[in-house]
Parts: structure tokens; C-alpha cells; sequence
């Protein structure tokens, strides 16, 4: 688990590159997975990510279609869900039954954030009923902390950058304003508020399109 630990800390930054880790990663670790992936609920609609396999992608488009199902549960209800048998479950009939269908197995689910809105959760799938256990649910559980972790610490990466990134545009855009006006940093950073004020716009789409055309927007 610390190999696995220091393994998702390496994408800094990059989110999906760190969901695609997460995944493989609990293919290769928790006892009785073949396949897997991330669903990220965004106020209130399922993303599915970094699914390692078409049949585990469209299980994840299943639940989202038909509103049930283990990752929906895990994600609302702040659990751990193990569907031992999905040819055989009865909690979410319409879900299970086109899943058996498709070739799933059993199931595992485990809620890895919630912040405000937005949800997250891992999913394990088999192909074969009964191939989760209660080991599978205890190292899987132990997984998904880290996983959480290592999730968390690269969006705040990610946002940092994208902060960073934002600040150095509208720097740059106050420096051409500037030495065209002859202005000071305050007074180009005032005409840039106008700017962003009288066109109804942000005053980074403001920034980015003076660096990229030369022209202070007008509408």
C-alpha cells in the first residue's frame, strides 16, 4: 500500500492522469478485480472516468441511465457497496439485470470524496458472481483512502496551476496596456475591470484575448 501510495502522488497535478493510475492500480490490487473505474458527480450529474474497459465504461453509463445502482448508492449514502451476484440482485432490478446481461459479475463500490456537490466513488467490477470477498472489501477500502488522497491532492495542484496561469495572463495583458498607454499596473488592471464590467465577461477571457489579438474587447 506505501508502493501503491507513492505511485498515485506522481502525476502532480494532472487529474485524470491520476483517475487512470487509481484504476489500474485497483485492478492490480484489490483480490478479485478485472476491471475499473471513477465516477465523479458534478452537481448532481455522474461522470464516469479512467474506466479500464469498455464493459466496465458502459455499466458506468447504465447507472447514470437508469438512475440505481452500487456506485449511485456508494456515492449518496457514504458507504461501501458489495454486490455479490448481479444476476441475482434485487436492489436496483432494472440496473442489475441489463448489467448481468452485458457480462458483469459482482460488483464493489467505495465513495472516495465528498466536497459540497460533487461526489466521487471507485468501482470494481468482475466478470464472475462471488468474486469479491470480504478481503476484497478490506484491502479495497484501505485502497480507496489513498486513492482519495492522492485524488484530492491533484485537483488542488491542478487548481493551483490554473490559478497561477490566470494571474501570469492578466499580468501580461497589464503589461501590454501599459507600454501602449503608458499607464501604471493599477490603472491598466482598472481598464481591464471596465472592460470586463461593460462586456459582461471575466477579466481572465478579458486578459486572454488582449494577449492574443493585441485589441481590448468592446462587446
Amino acid at each position: 500500500m506505501g508502493r501503491i501510495a507513492r505511485t498515485l502522488q506522481q502525476e502532480h497535478g494532472d487529474v485524470e492522469a491520476t483517475l487512470s493510475s487509481i484504476t489500474a492500480a485497483a485492478v492490480a490490487t484489490v483480490p478479485g478485480t478485472d476491471m475499473a473505474s471513477v465516477s465523479l458527480v458534478i452537481h448532481r450529474h455522474v461522470h464516469p472516468h479512467a474506466a479500464t474497459s469498455q464493459l466496465a465504461r458502459d455499466i458506468d453509463a447504465l447507472q447514470s441511465e437508469f438512475d440505481q445502482g452500487p456506485c449511485l448508492d456508494a456515492l449518496r449514502e457514504e458507504m461501501t457497496v458489495r454486490v455479490p451476484d448481479l444476476g441475482a440482485e434485487t436492489r436496483w432490478p432494472r440496473f442489475a439485470t441489463e448489467a448481468h446481461r452485458r457480462g458483469a459479475g459482482s460488483m464493489l463500490s467505495f465513495q472516495l470524496f465528498t466536497e459540497g456537490d460533487n461526489l466521487g466513488a471507485l468501482n470494481l467490477y468482475a466478470e464472475l458472481p462471488g468474486s469479491f470477498d470480504a478481503e476484497s472489501e478490506s484491502v479495497g477500502q484501505i485502497f480507496a483512502s489513498h486513492a482519495a488522497i492522492a485524488l484530492s491532492a491533484a485537483r488542488q495542484e491542478s487548481n493551483l496551476r490554473s490559478a497561477m496561469d490566470r494571474r501570469d495572463m492578466i499580468g501580461q495583458a497589464k503589461g501590454i496596456l501599459m507600454e501602449r498607454h503608458r499607464l501604471t499596473a493599477p490603472q491598466a488592471f482598472e481598464l481591464m475591470v471596465r472592460a470586463s464590467s461593460h462586456t459582461n465577461r471575466k477579466l481572465f477571457d478579458i486578459a486572454d484575448e488582449l494577449t492574443s489579438t493585441g485589441a481590448m474587447p468592446t462587446d
